[in-house]
């Protein structure tokens, strides 16, 4: 088959589809990427062809700030949320619709398979299903779909517990509704309008996920909040790590099991300042004897990491995750949705601080499943972290509830999955969906449905 993959211009969404690029590939498919200009030269040496977005969609996955001006300086809460999905998202739709379009001229793909925050796929989806390609959708955030207990997404709220709880829930809805959901939501149909699109009623990532022929949740049930959801959504697990993509660091010999290793990291989006959780970390743990830390600056250099690095702490500015992840005993990190899934793959406990994009909804899943401690802050204290990485540590608790997590991840085959949903979507076998609960959710009807 022709495949063709457009994905959002950031590290954390492309990441997770080049590795299933790569499995399609293996089986035999010809792949192409539609997204950013720097990621031209990692696509086309994977074997998959490329095709540039739009100008004005094709930004620098390394500087938001370029799409957003100040946001990266900016509180999180709800005038940060609204500002990231207009402009980062639903602004891109009118450009990524049109470089969908012109690369399917180009490359007359079978199906398409891409990112669930793609938003660019809006206008193809709200069409009749045999007025379009077939489409499938990944999810490399968490699970954009309505809770049973009211709670608006993306404010790391927990599941409710009680009816007190509820109510609250409830009245955060109404807030976010107002203040994110419905501007976000006349923002954007304003732009399907004039693309000639149908219009949505429900907020954009719910849509994409309700519409989506098949969406492949880059995860397992047991890290999704329980609830009903559609019978197309469906948990794959997490792409195994591309190999070699960069050497090893000369230090490797030093992680030889003698002390334990604690690996920090804030990703390749939310690393414009090291002073929230690197810097902190090292600080933390500087005079913990039995701990080495590690610390990755994101493709950034580790010269922009401030302060001494102590002498129980390496650092790299990349580092080869295959070869790191089995040595680690706690990842410490903002809560990146693949780095904290791959994590979890390999039996790691976590200990998690970052509250921006959708990094507060990924957090509180990691507290929530027992796999680790959110700390549920931007710029966590040394002494809140010293203190949470030792418990983590010291514990058993964490790290059994991570290895039963593994053991959960190892026994779902993602090649296979992947490989079989995409060929009964094609074949027409993927049906639209009727809901199911998902873990111990309770029965509810869902008013999307």
């Amino acid at each position: 088959m022709k495949i063709l993959i457009p994905s959002t211009p950031a590290t954390g969404h492309l990441n997770p589809l080049l590795a299933i690029a790569r499995i399609l590939i293996g089986d035999g498919h010809e792949v192409a990427f539609l997204t950013g200009s720097a990621f031209r030269e990692r696509i086309e040496s994977s074997g998959a062809a490329f095709f540039a977005l739009p100008p004005s969609a094709d930004f620098d996955p390394g500087d938001i700030s370029s799409v957003v001006p100040g946001l990266k300086n900016t509180t999180p809460g709800l005038g940060w949320i609204r500002a990231a999905f207009e402009h980062v998202f639903v602004d891109a739709i009118p450009a990524q619709h049109h470089g969908l379009q012109q690369s399917l001229r180009s490359f007359p793909a079978d199906v398409i398979v891409g990112n669930d925050m793609f938003l660019g796929a809006l206008p193809m989806l709200l069409q009749l299903r045999r007025q379009r390609k077939p489409i499938v959708l990944c999810g490399t955030s968490v699970l954009h779909w309505p809770r049973e207990d009211g709670a608006p997404n993306f404010l790391g709220l927990p599941p409710a517990t009680t009816a007190e709880q509820r109510a609250k829930y409830g009245v955060l809805a109404r807030e976010f509704e107002a203040a994110v959901d419905r501007p976000v939501i006349d923002r954007a149909n304003h732009l399907l309008t004039i693309l000639g699109a149908s219009r949505v009623a429900t907020p954009l990532f719910e849509t994409i996920v309700k519409f989506a022929d098949a969406a492949l949740q880059l995860s397992i049930p047991s890290f999704e909040f329980p609830r009903e959801m559609p019978s197309s959504v469906h948990f794959v697990g997490t792409p195994p790590i591309i190999p070699g993509q960069v050497p090893l660091p000369p230090w490797a010999d030093e992680l030889d099991g003698s002390r334990k290793v604690v690996l920090v990291t804030q990703g390749t989006v939310a690393n414009h300042n090291f002073g929230l959780l690197v810097a902190p970390t090292l600080a933390a743990l500087a005079n913990e004897p039995d701990v080495l830390v590690v610390a990755t600056a994101g493709g950034r250099p580790i010269e922009a990491i401030p302060g001494p690095i102590p002498s129980n702490a390496r650092v790299a500015s990349f580092l080869p995750f295959e070869w790191l992840l089995p040595r680690v005993n706690v990842l410490l990190t903002n809560g990146g949705y693949g780095t904290v899934n791959q994590a979890m793959s390999f039996g790691i406990p976590l200990v998690t601080a970052g509250l921006t994009e959708d990094k507060a909804d990924v957090n509180a899943r990691v507290a929530w499943s027992g796999v680790g401690i959110d700390l549920a802050t931007n710029e966590p204290t040394p002494e809140a972290l010293r203190k949470a990485v030792r418990t983590v540590l010291d514990r058993p608790s964490y790290g059994l509830r991570a290895a039963e997590l593994a053991r959960e991840f190892a026994r779902i085959d993602t090649r296979s999955e992947i490989l079989r949903i995409i060929n009964q979507v094609v074949a027409g076998k993927e049906r639209k969906p009727r809901a199911r609960a998902v873990a111990d959710s309770r029965t509810r009807q869902i008013a999307s449905q």
